[in-house]
């Protein structure tokens, strides 16, 4: 019975135990729960916060951005007007500047207008500023314009000089070769720079020493030109005859030619020369002086008196008339073929008559040329000095020659009476 009740009162409190323990442990749990929503809220709580916080920022940054863009349409707005209104003022000081500028030119003109200038000295002013506008900007490399030369007739005032035939060359002589009856003549004594029509002289020299025209004569450095820097076809080393030097000399007017057939002459240069002058003064021409075979220099000098001479004599030179009045020839330089032509145009003319001819230019000198020519049945020689344009000493001939002829006929049909 006791055991029964000891048994009974174990269980009792068993229950007891085991339901203060559940009641205990339900609040724990629920408290333990509270306590992890509550950590879990804490931890949302700064996201929340920051989100909270980013929130005013973010709008905060959209209201300034939208004053600050406001700002800048605003501030860009005048500074476009001022860039505007400093390029316009930029346009009109241009404008004023252009105005003052065509305005000086026009009074300076007119200036010059009253006072009388010469245009030609109006001319060399233009070229002188442009030359100096173009040497000024590179430092490296300047470049300047080369100014034309006045030639010696035009420094003595020949070219103003007029003529019944109003001619373009400032001297002129023409003569009949077998009566030496001067038909026209204009400035004939004045002394002038001959440029190539020295190389004649150079044909006589050589003509007369009666040298072998097959002698072959090689170019040489010696004989580029490095006064006047003309240029040449010739190359050094190449090997002609002495008759085919004496034929692109005479013909085209080949400076290193000429060079070469001095050079090689007996005696060498400085004789060659000094035969030159022996032989101008053994025919009268007491005008002439020639310091190097090839007329490149401005100190050979003559008349037109003088060239009529010269003329004269080397036209009894076979070699001389049929070299000088060659129409063309072509030169083999090993595998190349040169083809040369007379400088004269007036040689492959049907109406002229040319016994033999020289032209010659350096600036100095002007145009040149001397011809013996037939022209109305009358042997006559022509000399034109310092002539201005390329075609204008071949228009003065072509004049010339009219004119002889018109004074030929009239002599003819006016004969003398009683």
């Amino acid at each position: 019975m006791n055991f029964c009740v000891n048994r009974f009162q174990k269980a009792i409190r068993f229950a007891c135990a085991l339901a203060l323990t559940t009641a205990l442990a339900v609040p724990a749990t629920a408290a333990a729960a509270s306590d992890k929503n509550q950590v879990q809220k804490a931890k949302k709580a700064p996201s929340a916060q920051v989100a909270a916080k980013k929130k005013p920022v973010q709008a905060k940054s959209v209201a300034q951005k939208k004053p600050s863009r406001e700002k800048a349409v605003a501030a860009k707005t005048p500074a476009k007007a001022k860039l505007a209104k400093v390029q316009h003022n930029k346009k009109l000081a241009k404008i004023e500047s252009k105005q003052v500028n065509s305005g000086s030119r026009h009074a300076r003109a007119a200036a010059a207008k009253k006072t009388g200038e010469n245009s030609s000295l109006a001319k060399g002013k233009n070229i002188e500023n442009k030359v100096a506008s173009r040497s000024m900007p590179s430092a490296s490399l300047t470049r300047v314009a080369a100014v034309s030369r006045l030639s010696t007739g035009e420094r003595l005032g020949l070219r103003g000089s007029g003529d019944a035939l109003d001619l373009n060359s400032s001297v002129a002589l023409v003569i009949d070769q077998d009566t030496n009856e001067v038909l026209f003549s204009k400035n004939d004594s004045a002394v002038l720079p001959i440029a190539s029509l020295t190389k004649l002289m150079t044909g006589l020299v050589i003509a007369d020493a009666n040298l072998s025209m097959d002698e072959p004569i090689t170019i040489t450095q010696d004989d580029v030109d490095t006064y006047k820097g003309s240029s040449s076809r010739l190359a050094v080393g190449s090997t002609l005859t002495r008759g085919e030097m004496m034929h692109l000399a005479l013909m085209s007017s080949e400076n290193r030619a000429a060079h070469a057939l001095g050079r090689t002459f007996p005696g060498g240069m400085r004789h060659f020369v000094g035969l030159m002058n022996s032989k101008a003064r053994e025919l009268g021409m007491h005008d002439t002086r020639y310091v190097e075979p090839t007329g490149l220099m401005s100190q050979n000098q003559s008349s037109a008196r003088d060239l009529a001479t010269l003329v004269s004599v080397a036209y009894e030179r076979p070699i001389l008339r049929d070299l000088s009045t060659s129409p063309s020839h072509q030169l083999a330089l090993g595998h190349r073929t040169l083809q040369y032509n007379n400088s004269n145009r007036l040689i492959r003319s049907p109406e002229w008559d040319i016994g033999l001819q020289k032209t010659g230019y350096i600036s100095e000198a002007g145009r040149c040329l001397v011809m013996q020519a037939k022209v109305a049945g009358r042997k006559v020689i022509m000399v034109f000095l310092d002539s201005a344009g390329k075609l204008n000493r071949v228009q003065d001939a072509e004049r010339v020659r009219r004119w002889v002829e018109a004074q030929t006929i009239k002599a003819a049909f006016i004969r003398p009476q009683g």
